[in-house]
């Protein structure tokens, strides 16, 4: 197994290279995000220009942003960073059934603390979970996805319905990094042919369905556009975790991403186990690059702390999936497969490259998309 030369992520990431000098793609990918956002004057004039546009574009309008919110550390802080700028954000919450308690908790605290307005988005349960076991038969490291094209969908849906222009998304290149495309993947071909092949249903109806020509609609048409606000600043981890904790009675819920009850089951069981994959490396490749903590800090991280959940999320996800041990074994035995032996839109984001990089230039779309599937 080869180790980036900088980072920590390594070559249980399919799609990873190196230079000549053992640096890694991510590492790379990382590097022309900072030069496109440097911590400095010039970026702190970029988001004050940003901010006043948001502004002028909600002006007469009861919002003038949407945030989605999970009650985890990214998405609060990002709504948290709306209000003190002065934006009138909605907060949007998608739930998919698998909220933990103190996700639910995070959520009302922070609106009821900020003055923030909250509509949440429930999903169907029979309808999710199917979409859930369709991406767990289809034995790919993806299995999360449904949750993150759900959330992504409805962000653009309630936009567009409330006529507002600027979505407010809480992703830091800085705390999570980029995660390899052979880890996550996500297009709306690729979640319609894994429901096709792997489950009954043939349609979703509970929550808003994104295509590309809906994509197309609200980019072109409807004028939203997608910002990653905590990019324009300098997005320390445990800092943030200070100020969300005395300001908003915020409660730390013991994971990247825990305040999921699926996504700890699957990130911290399913992932390590049947694929060999810890995403953690990511989380912490991307604070060793932002200066945050060290190589020798994250390598420590990763070798004398076993990335498990316990058996009480394992128990309970099984039965809230209706998922008998026998269902399960054989599911973790499949042969793990990756989202090209699946239909993606990736052989088509390759051909657009040039027009992709053109409309990242122009932000109508953010930028990573370019760094990260078609450059």
């Amino acid at each position: 197994m080869k180790l980036c030369s900088r980072c920590i992520l390594d070559t249980t990431a399919k799609d990873i290279w190196f230079d000549e000098n053992g640096m890694c793609k991510y590492c790379y990918i990382h590097d022309e995000m900072d030069k496109a956002h440097p911590l400095n004057d010039s970026n702190t004039k970029n988001l004050q220009l940003l901010i006043e546009k948001i502004k002028e574009k909600g002006e007469n309008k009861k919002y003038d942003c949407v945030v989605g919110v999970s009650g985890g550390r990214d998405s609060t802080y990002t709504l948290y960073t709306a209000v003190k700028l002065g934006l009138r954000p909605l907060a949007v919450h998608f739930d998919n059934g698998w909220n933990s308690d103190i996700s639910v908790t995070n959520i009302k605290r922070a609106c009821d603390k900020l003055g923030v307005e909250l509509i949440t988005i429930v999903a169907d349960w029979q309808e999710f979970k199917d979409l859930q076991l369709a991406f767990l038969r289809a034995s790919v490291p993806d299995a999360d996805i449904p949750t993150d094209y759900a959330i992504y969908s409805t962000l653009y849906y309630v936009a567009s319905k409330e006529g507002i222009k600027y979505i407010l998304n809480g992703h830091s290149f800085r705390t999570e990094g980029t995660s390899p495309i052979s880890w996550t993947y996500m297009d709306p071909l690729y979640v319609k042919d894994v429901l096709k092949k792997h489950s009954k249903r043939k349609s979703i109806k509970s929550f808003p369905h994104m295509t590309i020509l809906k994509l197309l609609y609200y980019i072109f048409i409807k004028h939203i556009r997608e910002i990653r606000i905590l990019e324009y600043i300098n997005y320390i981890k445990k800092d943030v975790d200070e100020i969300l904790k005395k300001e908003l009675d915020w409660q730390y819920y013991g994971g990247h991403h825990h305040e999921n009850v699926y996504t700890k089951f699957f990130q911290s069981y399913i992932l390590p186990v049947k694929f060999n994959i810890d995403k953690r490396k990511t989380e912490l490749s991307a604070m060793i690059r932002s200066g945050q903590i060290t190589r020798d800090e994250a390598l420590s991280e990763i070798n004398n702390n076993a990335y498990r959940c316990d058996n009480e999320t394992v128990n309970y996800a099984l039965n809230k999936l209706e998922l008998s041990e026998d269902e399960f074994k054989e599911i973790m035995g499949m042969p793990p497969k990756k989202c090209t032996d699946y239909k993606t839109l990736l052989p088509l984001i390759k051909l657009l490259k040039l027009p992709i990089r053109i409309a990242c230039s122009l932000h109508l779309l953010p930028r990573i998309f370019y760094l990260k599937y078609a450059k």
